[in-house]
Parts: C-alpha cells; structure tokens; sequence
C-alpha cells in the first residue's frame, strides 16, 4: 500500500520554493508570506515552523501561535494532523481557506482539547484597486502617543469579536504589546473625536503584494452612520497607494459588515474558516 511520508520541518534552504508556493494563493497567503519575507523559515526568527509535505511542496502549514494550513489534498493534512498531535496543541486557533482548515480540524479534534467556537464560513474578500466610495479624511495612522486613548477600542473591538478579553491570564501586557507593535509600524489607524476613537483597524499582516484588514470596529453610539464605510475605505486607500492589494475575511452571519464591504468593493474569492480555543 502506498503510504505518504510524514510532514518534515523546512528551513531557509527551501525559502526559494516556499515562496513559489505562496505566490500561487497571495491573500490566502498573506498572514504567512508576510512573516517569511521578513524573518526567512528560521522557526526562532519566524515565531513557528513551516512544514511540508512532498518534494514539491505539495503541502504546507504554519504551525505557530494559529496553526494555518496553506496547500495540500487530504494525505498531507493528515500528516499535519499527526505532527501537530505529536507537538500538542500551543495555538490559540486553526484559520485559513475552509476546504483545508476544516478538513484538518476533522482530523484534530478527537485528541485536542474541544473547541470554544468554529466558524466555518468566512467570506474571504478582496479590493484590488482604490475603494468605490469617498474614504474618511479623518481617518489617520495612530501615533504611538495615542496608545493608550487607542488601546480600549481595540480591547472592545477584540472582545466583541472573539468572545473572550484579551487582558485575561497577563492583565493585557501581551496584547498591548501587540498592538504596540502595529502602532509603531503605522498599521493602526483611528478617527478620534474628543480624544476617544470612534472608528478604527488595522493592517493585521503586510507582504509585498497583499495587506490584510483586521479589527474594524465602529463606537457602539456611532454606529449606522457611515463610519465603518468610509473608515474601511480610507485603509483600502492606503493599501492601494501601497501597490497592495487590500484582503480581509468576515464571519458570514455579519451581514451588516458584508454589506459594508460589498459597498466599498469588495469581492469574495474564497471562503476562511477559523477555529477558536
């Protein structure tokens, strides 16, 4: 019987394949791709492993702090399956295209812990190109100054989102530092009125051909008059200034937000699945 050989673990030797491999699916991609480019496959400088399966590369998975499948038939997603059991599970979630991420969650869910939520469909979008309506002039990076004024719209918007607060077990030291860390690469952006932020989101991951929107988010007493529209548009705007193609995905009982990103110009091209510990 033929069997397929498990997955290995790929280094920079094989940087100039994975690339390859990743241009093929580029907002799919992007989360990962944007890492690589700066980090290469050095699993300490990346912050994870990138396995394969097949000489060809003709599968692929990031295994960090999401475990993101990125190619591969059902033989290689087992044999992630079997690595990721091997290593136990250290990720807050699987996400990436559902016809991998759930097919893979098939495989994994009897041995790990059971899930807080799977969200099984996830337009996943894209805007190639300015947006179709005016951006908010108002709408700006954020300084690293305004950490703190930003920071609660963040911690609301992440909490409404994903269901759970992103200070518990550290106090929030870790997720300040993350969006520390988007804020001083000037991926936040914010419209402020009396100091408080009434729209908001981020460039969530960056490569050399995509940007991924992330983490919109409109004042609960704002909302319906056109500010997550416009907001979301002038990110796209910078996108497009960028030369990136702007991506994003929604969780598809949010009809409200994909109206707004229909609007804007936004396409489906696929659909992400995500599932949350």
């Amino acid at each position: 019987m033929l069997r397929v050989a498990g997955a290995r673990l790929l280094d920079d030797r094989d940087r100039a394949g994975v690339r390859a491999a990743l241009e093929a699916d580029p907002v799919a991609a992007c989360m990962v791709a944007a890492r690589i480019e700066i980090a290469g496959l050095d699993p300490w400088r990346l912050g994870g492993e990138l396995w394969a399966v097949g000489s060809r590369l003709d599968g692929l998975c990031f295994s960090g702090a999401n475990l993101v499948p990125l190619r591969g038939q059902r033989s290689a997603l087992r044999s992630f399956a079997d690595r990721a059991r091997r290593h136990g599970r250290t990720c807050s979630s699987l996400v990436g295209r559902a016809e991998l991420v759930l097919p893979l969650w098939d495989e994994l869910a009897a041995s790990w812990a059971p899930a807080r939520e799977v969200r099984a469909d996830q337009p996943l979008m894209v805007l190639a190109g300015p947006p179709a309506v005016r951006p908010d002039p108002w709408v700006r990076s954020v300084r690293p100054d305004e950490l703190d004024r930003y920071l609660p719209a963040a911690v609301a918007m992440f909490t409404e989102e994903v269901g759970i607060d992103p200070r518990a077990g550290d106090g929030g030291a870790g997720y300040r530092a993350r969006v520390a860390e988007l804020v001083s690469a000037g991926r936040a952006f914010a419209r402020f009125e009396d100091d408080e932020v009434v729209f908001k989101a981020e460039i969530g991951a960056l490569s050399s051909q995509v940007g991924q929107i992330q983490g919109v988010w409109v004042h609960p007493a704002r909302r319906g008059r056109g500010l997550g529209t416009a907001g979301t548009a002038a990110v796209a705007e910078r996108l497009a200034t960028l030369g990136r193609i702007s991506s994003l995905y929604v969780n598809g009982f949010n009809h409200v937000a994909r109206a707004t990103y229909d609007r804007i110009g936004f396409t489906q091209i696929g659909s992400f699945a995500t599932v949350l510990f």
